[in-house]
């Protein structure tokens, strides 16, 4: 019974034990998840040319920027134009004078259509066609400007031709008529007058009765600069300006656009008649090929001319210097000047030129085709236009990281070195081409003796008589024979060396191809001073 029991007893608590062990409770329903908040919307960017550094074509790059906003008194533009100038190019090597340290969006005019108006603008409406002129800044698909530098657009005028207005038809614009004073009658010097401004200062000193231009640039630009304007186009490659003025005008001429600096600056002074002007505007004699060049600088600079005020007395002369982006606090003198602009446009008395349009993408191409003197007219960079590739059969432009250009000393020893041995194979075919002709005159008793070369035969053959007596008395009898046999061999080896002559024209042709190679070669070393002259002249 008590074992029984105590068996009841264990399963009745066991049984409890169980009823006692906790139920796994179920799992709760999980909580919804809190909406997220709504993702803000991305800033708006906008293709934008970005200058890097100072250096090469691989310097600048298209890069997506915010977009800018209209502040007060400002204008959102849609850039469908904007202009190159020569400037820049100068910015990208370092050489400006108002530099900002990259990266930076360089640009200083453009063309497009109004998006959106700042606080407290009026006069202006969105969608109006206009032109932009700024310090800095217009290489954007989207700009902002204040409202005081942008001009509304003829109708008839296109968005290439308001970029190409700006900063060329104002710098002439100034030059001829504020500090050149020009005036019916007068005569002008227009350095690169195929370039922007050029072209512009041209147009714009026709619209003077009787003013005489002389300008300079290369004679395929020729037909070009006449069609424009100018009375007497000069080929500075070949011919020396000055000296080429003082032929047609021994007196010079009234006024002076200098945009070259260096030595040209005292070859205009010197150019410049009794109360002539000289008006420099730029220093493209500092830029020669991609990068910059220290040597260049430094010669450009030494040439620079100094005058003191006493000289200018003496001679009646008067220098000025002039540079539009140093007219930022005067935008009411801009802004008429400009306005004279737009209406001589309108009346049809001026007209830019293009020269060619290129994507954003192709900045590079388009700063070659200006730093290597090939354009006539602007170059216009367009966010719109899409990349072109070269048509088949023509040059492709130079890759921005394109080899370096050995240095002038390296190719001028390599040029040493190659004339050296050219000269050595020259001597060597006339010693030959010699030899050859005293062998065939020696065995052709038909060829033609001069008086002297008969003296010394004769006198020759004299000296071989006595000798050949003295032989036979002192040697035995076999050696004339012997000498007989010698003679019959000699016209046997004749041949031979005539032969030679005939069958190696390679070293001959090689030497003349080598000495015809040298001479065009050698030629831009000769003229190296000049060189460098004739690239600075086809600068925009």
């Amino acid at each position: 019974m008590a074992e029984g029991g105590d068996a009841a007893t264990v399963a009745h608590e066991a049984g409890n034990a169980v009823q006692e062990t906790p139920k796994a409770e179920p799992e709760k329903a999980a909580a919804p998840a809190e909406p997220a908040p709504p993702a803000e919307p991305a800033e708006p960017t906008v293709r934008t040319i970005v200058l890097t550094g100072h250096g090469g074509y691989d310097k600048l790059s298209v890069q997506q920027k915010p977009q800018p906003k209209a502040g007060k008194g400002e204008v959102l533009v849609r850039v469908k134009a904007a202009g190159l100038n020569f400037s820049e190019l100068m910015v990208r090597q370092g050489l400006h004078d108002r530099m900002t340290k990259p990266p930076v969006v360089l640009g200083m005019e453009a063309a497009g259509v109004i998006e959106e108006l700042g606080e407290d603008v009026s006069g202006l409406e969105v969608g109006q066609n206009v032109i932009c002129l700024a310090q800095t800044g217009m290489w954007r698909e989207i700009v902002a400007v204040p409202a005081t530098n942008v001009f509304i657009m003829p109708e008839e005028m296109s968005y290439e031709e308001g970029a190409a207005i700006p900063l060329s038809y104002l710098t002439a614009y100034f030059m001829l008529f504020d500090f050149g004073n020009l005036r019916p009658g007068k005569s002008l010097l227009v350095h690169i007058a195929a370039g922007g401004v050029g072209w512009a200062a041209t147009q714009l000193a026709k619209t003077v009765d009787n003013v005489t231009i002389f300008g300079t640039a290369s004679a395929s630009k020729h037909d070009a600069i006449k069609e424009n304007g100018v009375d007497h186009p000069i080929d500075y490659r070949t011919r020396d300006y000055a000296e080429e003025i003082k032929n047609i005008s021994p007196k010079g001429v009234d006024v002076v656009l200098d945009p070259l600096g260096g030595a040209d600056t005292s070859k205009g002074l010197q150019l410049l008649r009794p109360m002539g002007k000289i008006v420099t505007y730029g220093s493209a004699n500092m830029v020669k090929g991609e990068n910059r060049n220290l040597m260049k600088m430094a010669k450009t600079l030494w040439q620079s001319t100094s005058v003191s005020p006493v000289s200018l007395v003496k001679t009646n002369k008067a220098i000025a210097g002039f540079q539009l982006a140093h007219l930022t606090g005067e935008i009411e003198l801009v802004r008429s000047a400009f306005q004279d602009i737009l209406n001589m446009y309108k009346d049809g008395k001026i007209k830019p030129r293009i020269d060619s349009v290129w994507a954003f993408e192709q900045v590079a191409e388009a700063m070659q085709q200006m730093n290597e003197r090939r354009n006539i007219g602007k170059v216009i960079l367009s966010p719109e236009k899409e990349p072109t590739k070269p048509a088949e059969g023509d040059a492709a432009p130079t890759s921005p990281l394109k080899k370096k250009k050995p240095s002038l000393f390296r190719r001028l020893s390599k040029r040493a070195s190659r004339s050296k041995d050219e000269g050595e194979k020259k001597d060597e075919v006339k010693q030959e081409e010699q030899e050859k002709a005293d062998d065939n005159k020696a065995t052709n008793g038909h060829v033609q003796q001069t008086p002297e070369d008969e003296k010394i035969e004769d006198e020759a053959a004299e000296t071989e008589e006595k000798v050949d007596e003295a032989v036979k008395q002192e040697e035995a009898p076999t050696e004339p024979a012997a000498q007989e046999e010698k003679k019959d061999e000699a016209p046997a080896e004749e041949p031979e060396k005539i032969e030679v002559a005939v069958e190696n024209p390679a070293e001959t042709d090689d030497a003349k191809a080598a000495a015809a190679d040298v001479v065009p070669d050698d030629k831009p070393v000769e003229n190296e001073e000049k060189a460098d002259g004739d690239a600075s002249q086809e600068a925009n």
